[in-house]
């Protein structure tokens, strides 16, 4: 099946070539590659795919990483490894550098892990049409991956990556970021500020939209306190216990707070009753109670998630200001927890959706504009979002990331390639 898609393919992208007039040779040169070598970039995915890397699967992310990084050091990149202290219990991440004179200074984003360990069922990758793929990561994403190296291959090809500046960090963590962020994000954050421009090559949400801007996201922790009596003695000397107050403090973020525009908060896990052990860490408690106790103690977690550091800091004076005004027999506090950074619109960020709609008019796939910011969570690109222009949604398409049957577009995937190549190579003349 994939042979006859991939001529499918070919006979599709040379009638489309003939309507590039607004290309230069060399892109079109550019584009013929990426059509030549389409099927080497499908076999590098399924590969790839069928290398369970889970966050904590260490050798498996390790060894995606070897993978790719053969790919890149036969494009002249200076490959390495980079280690984490055994502490964050992480993998390390990959790390390919060029270093020239021309154009802007690329700082390329993707990563390796997946959120799939090897104790969750195996999902290889599998051709389900002539227009979709499944598998572990095949979206996000290693999709976005293999897209990274298919586009710099087509580039090494003409001789075109000679004398720029380009460095590829693929994370190994970013599912799920080893603490402290300090130390598992100190070095990808000290080499973006050395460059100019950051593409990032998460899950795209199709053609026509890029991402100029990713919430942020914090953790919150409720405790509440209150006094232990017989239930005969609720809503009078007794106070209102416990449970009573964390629930007219949730209810009050929720009345209060939601209707903010890219602010959300959600409670994920809420116990309460005479014994309560928890683990933020792990996110699990043990509790005990009886009906007829009033409940001395509650704790809350959950996350919030903003656009701007201005948006996070205003929602959590509002939600301290909540947390004060406590029931009878009752007391509160609320701690907050810095996770990863919003990464705001700029008008620098605009400017990068200009060129990738320039060049997605120029190639024929139609307009392409920014997208809604509330739509994505954070990424790693976030951490660098204060020091230089950022664009992400750059990667592959499909449906269902972080979920069985996780789906990639084969339809759209060569494009996306094609566009890609285009950028990097006008960002760096």
């Amino acid at each position: 099946m994939m042979k006859n898609w991939v001529s499918a393919f070919l006979l599709f992208t040379i009638a489309l070539t003939a309507n590039t007039q607004a290309l230069t040779k060399t892109e079109q040169q550019i584009l013929r590659h990426i059509e030549t070598d389409y099927a080497a970039s499908l076999q590098l995915l399924k590969e790839s795919v069928n290398i369970n890397s889970g966050t904590y699967n260490f050798n498996g992310v390790k060894k995606v990483g070897d993978l790719y990084g053969k790919e890149l050091a036969a494009l002249g990149f200076a490959v390495e490894w980079i280690t984490l202290p055994d502490s964050l219990k992480r993998a390390g991440h990959l790390v390919a550098t060029r270093k020239g004179k021309k154009g802007k200074k690329l700082f390329l984003i993707g990563h390796l892990d997946t959120v799939f360990e090897p104790d969750m069922p195996a999902n290889p990758f599998t051709l389900l049409s002539d227009t979709t793929a499944t598998g572990q990561g095949v979206n996000d994403m290693k999709g976005g991956d293999v897209l990274v190296i298919a586009a710099l291959k087509a580039l090494h090809k003409q001789g075109l990556l000679d004398d720029v500046t380009i460095t590829v960090y693929f994370t190994g963590d970013e599912e799920n970021a080893g603490y402290p962020r300090a130390i598992s994000r100190g070095d990808f954050i000290e080499r973006a500020k050395q460059h100019d421009i950051a593409l990032a090559f998460e899950t795209a949400s199709g053609l026509h939209t890029v991402a100029t801007a990713r919430r942020g996201a914090s953790e919150w922790r409720l405790e509440v306190e209150g006094k232990q009596a017989h239930s005969s003695g609720m809503f009078g000397s007794a106070g209102f216990g416990a449970i009573y107050e964390a629930s007219r403090i949730i209810n009050e973020f929720r009345e209060k707070l939601s209707k903010e525009q890219y602010l959300t908060f959600n409670p994920g896990l809420f116990i309460g009753g005479s014994e309560v052990n928890y683990d933020t860490a792990a996110q699990k408690g043990a509790v005990s109670g009886k009906t007829n106790i009033i409940s001395p103690k509650t704790v809350v977690i959950g996350d919030l998630r903003f656009l701007t550091e201005e948006q996070k800091e205003k929602a959590r004076a509002n939600m301290r200001q909540i947390v004060s005004q406590h029931l009878s027999g009752t007391n509160a506090n609320i701690f907050f927890k810095d996770g990863i950074p919003s990464m705001p619109p700029t008008a620098g960020n605009a400017s990068l959706v200009k060129m990738v709609n320039d060049i997605s008019v120029a190639i024929g796939y139609g307009e392409v504009k920014a997208g809604d910011p509330g739509s994505r969570g954070a990424g790693d690109i976030s951490y660098v979002a204060q020091y230089l222009d950022c664009l992400d949604g750059l990667g592959a398409a499909g449906r269902g990331a972080h979920a069985p049957g996780e789906i990639i577009n084969l339809q759209e995937y060569p494009k996306l390639i094609k566009r890609a190549a285009l950028l990097i190579y006008r960002l760096t003349r």
